[in-house]
């Protein structure tokens, strides 16, 4: 039986009516795919140019030119389809698919007669194929061109993307692998892999999924490929920064099966380890997911962020060492965030874990929708926890720190990733098995499915994150026994639920409340409190000692500027004191905010620099708002963490 790639309900039955992630939701079809369109065509002018269908013109010999844009210029197209296949499960639309498939038409007609796909190779470099792996970004490119197809046939049920990636794919499992004859190689950049089990998974083609086990299995094993495929005459060096290589940045120092701490470049590491669970449970491999859950630990109890984020290193993008998590000069990149939810996502599903959803829903609450801002045409890059916008200045070391979000970006791989996302976040609301359904995500939808195949409707209402009150309406065509399993989130008080208004006992299995019973036409609500709360950091993070973060829920929030004037390292709070929510309909189309008694050092009125004379502290009060909506109004200062009197 053929397994759907994303979900374990097929994304087609599963549609969002949530108030919270509808603000963003709703931009993807009507705002962020027809913008990015008109990026990819180079119609948008003031902004980094994209080239990307010029350079499928090129490849296909429509047009003449050179090739522009980054090296792996082809993904910011693959993930601008992806998007809109996840954007047809819910609402097929004649335009958009008719854009979507003279694009594919297009990408076929810039494929080789052997299947190879990429631009760059195909117009600036066609001798050099497969010789560069390290920095190449071959692999990875068609790792995105893969998923992209696999969404588009899921939500379609067309297969002429399909065929082409098959047959890409298809070149590719001739090419590596262990056989004399082949490349014993592996990629520079990770995402082949993952996007092989899909389309395994859609295709039931074996030869995928022993691809994707090879690269894995392979990585860090004896000489390192990568330096040696330096030594080659037909190498040809790419990025500069790449001389003097460390084999930790592309996790290809050691085999990944002996790897303890998460290494080098944050989105190539979560990339494979997503690649590494989704092995792990197709080839009931127990030695691979305690490898994954090792990796998993050292990152979020050592080296990521409050907001879910991960990458502390500006320089090379990468993880440092546990509890470097410095808030100024973090990278913590859109895209690592992602991939840390699919790796996430993956793990509670094999192990019908809820504790990692923790994780992430607080990278999709707050990372991710930093990302983007609520107008759905600029973005972030980098994620900083702490943001004075007089020294973010070039050729220093928080040059990568952007206190406003940007139009696009030469590499622009975030943008297309914050939206395939969005329009896929149906996958992290449910998972399923025979008789069960897991609810991890309290996201209002309604959802279509089968249990024990008999056709039910799942009707999830809340105004989740302002209110924690969840109610679940089950209408089945019949009768029939099941589990209904609704995770309990790790900030949750006096967990509560009720079968048609009648409070029960539920059983707690791995952080999940399941009510076992025969069900039909039954409603389940589930009420906790989830308080906003004072947080402190693990005394190892230095950047934090003496700080408190504000919580509430999943929710991070932050001060701004806006809200609290100038300097807001002066600013000093009592933690003693009850927080007090109010929700502000007007803000941020509707959000909850904090508002808290602090004190703020008076600011000196002479130009003296250093002192003997004790700062004046002033009353005052201070107001917080969510972090994922951060830098949507004037910019100026933010800071999440703050410190305590």
């Amino acid at each position: 039986m053929m397994k759907h790639a994303n979900s374990d309900i097929n994304l087609k039955n599963i549609i969002i009516s949530d108030k919270f992630w509808n603000k963003y939701i709703k931009l993807v079809k009507e705002v962020i795919i027809p913008y990015q369109w008109d990026i990819l065509n180079d119609r948008i002018e003031n902004i980094e140019t994209s080239h990307c269908i010029s350079n499928f013109k090129i490849a296909a010999g429509e047009a003449e030119g050179e090739f522009h844009g980054a090296v792996f210029q082809d993904t910011d197209v693959a993930k601008w389809l992806e998007a809109v296949g996840f954007v047809l499960n819910f609402e097929r639309d004649e335009n958009l698919e008719k854009i979507a498939d003279e694009t594919i038409d297009l990408i076929g007609r810039a494929q080789q007669k052997d299947g190879y796909l990429n631009t760059y190779f195909t117009i600036k470099e066609p001798d050099l194929r497969w010789t560069n792996l390290m920095e190449g970004h071959e692999l990875y490119t068609a790792g995105h061109m893969i998923e992209a197809a696999v969404a588009y046939y899921e939500a379609t049920g067309k297969r002429k993307f399909l065929d082409i990636v098959c047959r890409f794919a298809d070149l590719i499992c001739n090419t590596f692998g262990n056989d004399e004859n082949k490349i014993h190689g592996y990629p520079g950049h990770q995402e082949i892999e993952l996007a092989l089990v899909k389309l395994y998974r859609v295709t039931g083609k074996k030869e995928y999924l022993n691809t994707a086990k090879y690269f894995i299995d392979i990585r860090g094993q004896g000489e390192n490929y990568f330096l040696k495929e330096e030594k080659s005459e037909k190498y040809k060096r790419i990025f500069p920064e790449f001389a003097n290589y460390d084999t930790k940045y592309s996790q290809s120092h050691i085999p990944v099966r002996q790897q303890k701490t998460a290494e080098g470049h944050a989105v190539r590491a979560v990339y494979m380890y997503s690649a590494m669970a989704d092995l792990a449970d197709e080839f009931n491999d127990t030695e691979l997911l305690e490898v994954c859950d090792t990796l998993w630990n050292n990152i979020v109890n050592k080296r990521m962020y409050i907001t879910g984020s991960i990458g502390s290193s500006g320089l090379l993008e990468r993880f440092t060492t546990d509890y470097d998590l410095p808030n100024d000069c973090n990278y913590s990149e859109t895209c690592a965030s992602i991939g840390l939810s699919m790796f996430g996502k993956r793990m509670a599903n094999i192990k019908k874990d809820a504790s990692y959803m923790d994780t992430v829903e607080r990278a999709l609450y707050n990372t991710l929708l930093s990302g983007i801002a609520m107008d759905g045409k600029s973005f972030f890059y980098v994620n900083p926890l702490e943001v004075w916008p007089e020294n973010c200045m070039e050729r220093t070391s928080k040059e990568h720190v952007k206190p406003v979000r940007q139009t696009w970006f030469g590499v622009a791989c975030c943008p297309p990733n914050i939206t395939r996302t969005l329009a896929s976040l149906g996958q992290y609301i449910y998972f399923k098995e025979e008789n069960q359904i897991y609810t991890n995500l309290f996201i209002s939808n309604t959802t279509k499915t089968q249990i024990n195949n008999i056709h039910f409707t799942l009707n999830l209402i809340t105004n989740f994150p302002w209110e924690n009150k969840i109610k679940f309406e089950i209408t089945g065509e019949d009768e029939t026994n099941a589990i209904f399993a609704f995770r309990i989130p790790n900030y949750a008080k006096n967990f509560q639920v009720k079968l048609n208004n009648k409070n029960v006992e539920y059983k707690i299995e791995n952080s999940y409340a399941k009510l076992s019973g025969i069900f039909k036409n039954d409603v389940i609500e589930i009420e906790f409190d989830a308080p906003a709360t004072f947080i402190y950091a693990n005394p190892e993070v230095r950047a934090d000692s003496g700080k408190v973060a504000l919580v509430k829920g999943p929710i991070v929030y932050c001060l701004e500027e806006v809200d609290n004037g100038k300097n807001l390292s002066s600013i000093f709070i009592d933690t003693t004191q009850k927080i007090k929510c109010n929700f502000d309909s007007d803000l941020f189309n509707g959000s909850e905010v904090l508002e808290l008694s602090a004190h703020k050092i008076k600011q000196t009125e002479n130009n003296i620099l250093y002192s003997d004379v004790k700062p004046e502290k002033l009353k005052t009060t201070v107001k917080a708002v969510p972090y994922c909506y951060w830098g949507n109004r004037k910019t100026g200062e933010m800071s999440v963490w703050i410190k305590e009197i």
